[in-house]
């Protein structure tokens, strides 16, 4: 092995855990800034003022950098956008918007690692174990007692949370349809092609709807612009490019870390609570978790 080699190795491993740092705050952020954006409006609304300013944004660094993409490139990021964003943070936002906490919503997200490894695998042509499918059900159990922790501080009914369990759906065949089209676009020129589709799709959603509006409030521009230049910038940028490093199954295991940080986070910023049984479920989701994603740290290459 070269000396190059030897020193391009933990430069990479220093970029690698820069960027999964880097993820989880700005992932976590976005909860917040949907905590605090519906506040002053719907969900629908709020998300398409988050797209609208996130695609004029995208359009220009698209036309200052016309990238080359194929057909397949663009039909993939159009689907990614509809997954990813459109139904995920759709149903996240609604869920939050109905009185779901945004430490809960972080919490229902992070089974993303379990349904990709169990429920996903097959579809990648991946084998499931049984310490896997013991995860999932391990990690069901850490989320029932997060909701039971909801639903006792009176935050929603037990259907509502049904919102999120589809949007994390949406999520999960996202982080599928990446992994197995394998575009070549950079996480930058995608993260502005999804930001233009969204925009179209929940402005159309919000005006069909009657619930697109010009709110008046100075901290709903705040709110929108955290989202924008954090959770649009920052979390999904973030997102597709530690799927380039590191891989779904891996990638997917972070997601474990935002739900304590999007609690502490909401603690400070929107006065929620962290109960107890929140607390316990948490640690038993990292119980499953591990199950799921050992293997996958031990082998990085397999």
């Amino acid at each position: 092995m070269t000396t190059q080699a030897v020193r391009r190795t933990p430069d990479l491993r220093l970029i690698t855990l820069a960027a999964g740092a880097g993820f989880v705050v700005f992932w976590s952020s976005g909860f917040i800034g949907a905590g605090w954006g519906t506040r002053y409006t719907n969900a629908f609304d709020l998300l398409a003022w988050r797209y609208l300013v996130a695609a004029a944004l995208g359009a220009v660094i698209l036309s200052i950098r016309r990238p080359r993409m194929t057909r397949r490139d663009l039909v993939t990021q159009v689907w990614m956008a509809v997954l990813t964003q459109f139904v995920y943070l759709g149903a996240i936002f609604t869920g939050i918007d109905h009185g779901i906490t945004a430490g809960a919503t972080a919490l229902i997200g992070s089974l993303q690692p379990l349904l990709i490894a169990t429920v996903a695998g097959p579809l990648l042509g991946e084998p499931v174990s049984r310490r896997q499918w013991a995860g999932l059900v391990i990690g069901l159990g850490g989320v029932a007692l997060v909701v039971a922790d909801d639903l006792n501080a009176g935050h929603g009914s037990l259907l509502l949370f049904l919102i999120p369990l589809l949007g994390l759906l949406g999520l999960v065949a996202g982080t599928v349809l990446d992994r197995r089209r394998q575009s070549a676009v950079s996480s930058l020129d995608a993260v502005c092609v999804q930001s233009m589709v969204s925009a179209v799709l929940f402005v159309t959603l919000a005006a069909s709807t009657h619930q697109l509006s010009v709110p008046q409030q100075p901290g709903f521009y705040g709110a929108v612009l955290w989202l924008v230049l954090l959770a649009t910038g920052g979390g999904w940028g973030l997102f597709l490019v530690n799927l380039k490093l590191s891989g779904a199954t891996r990638v997917s295991g972070l997601l474990y870390l935002v739900p304590p940080t999007t609690m502490l986070l909401a603690y400070f910023v929107l006065d929620e609570s962290i109960g107890a049984l929140a607390v316990l479920g948490m640690l038993v989701c990292a119980v499953a978790v591990l199950l799921i994603t050992l293997r996958a740290w031990r082998n990085p290459d397999g």
